[in-house]
């Protein structure tokens, strides 16, 4: 009930802040600059098809990849400086240190390497979820406990057997943790690079009706991506219930 009610309450708040928007863009009486939710619902409606069997499928493919790839190297890379001091003294601080540099300002670099290609995209989504996720699995395995990990020594343990039967499980809310605001994130990493450069996508699609001064098409895939955005964290929190049913709710 608890749940529910939060929900609900949640529901009511946006619900009246759509209200709020719709009541001010009449008002307000320029749908170039400011569309009505019931203007961009209509044009969601009018464009449903070009944007959801043309451009949502060249948006998600960007955003498999580029998750595929932080995962992958996040995690990857993650594990390493975990399992060496080196390795940790030589990438943790360019890791931390990469995130002086927005991105956005790297994606026109990656449009002259690679062109109009899915993989100028597939970089900028890359570098937006890579570090949440390799910080995320880092700390989560140096969270491990130490006086378990002590007893397990004293039974026999070996290197192998703490690092999947202790490490790895103590460390899988901090990944969940990181995949979260990956997922999220990476919706808005593929958006960036289809404004920066792209032949197909929604942010593609976003941009291009800009310059046709259509505020309604402009919010429309937006809010497509934001749906996707959200079914992804969505997924991510079953996948973390199944795999963390030892773990307390």
């Amino acid at each position: 009930m608890k749940r529910i009610s939060t929900y609900l309450s949640s529901g009511v708040f946006l619900l009246l802040l759509l209200i709020i928007w719709e009541i001010g863009a009449r008002i307000y009486n320029k749908s170039f600059v400011l569309p009505s939710p019931t203007d961009i619902a209509v044009k969601l409606w009018e464009l449903k098809e070009i944007l959801l069997f043309v451009h949502l499928p060249a948006t998600l493919l960007i955003i498999a990849i580029g998750l595929l790839a932080s995962i992958i190297i996040g995690i990857g890379l993650a594990v390493w400086m975990y399992m060496s001091k080196v390795a940790e003294r030589t990438f943790y601080p360019i890791i931390i240190a990469s995130q002086a540099i927005p991105t956005i300002a790297l994606g026109p670099i990656f449009v002259v390497w690679f062109g109009y290609s899915i993989w100028s995209k597939v970089l900028v989504t890359f570098l937006i979820t890579f570090f949440p996720l390799t910080v995320s699995t880092f700390d989560g395995l140096k969270s491990t406990n130490k006086d378990l990990k002590e007893l397990m020594l004293t039974m026999g343990a070996s290197k192998k057997d703490i690092f999947f039967k202790l490490d790895v499980p103590s460390a899988f809310p901090s990944i969940f943790s990181g995949l979260k605001v990956a997922v999220t994130v990476s919706v808005i990493g593929a958006a960036i690079g289809e404004w920066l450069g792209a032949q197909a996508g929604l942010g593609y699609f976003s941009r291009r009706m800009m310059t046709q001064f259509d505020g309604a098409a402009v919010f429309a895939p937006i809010v497509i991506l934001a749906a996707v955005g959200i079914l992804l964290f969505l997924l991510v929190i079953g996948i973390e219930k199944i795999c963390l049913k030892w773990r307390k709710q």
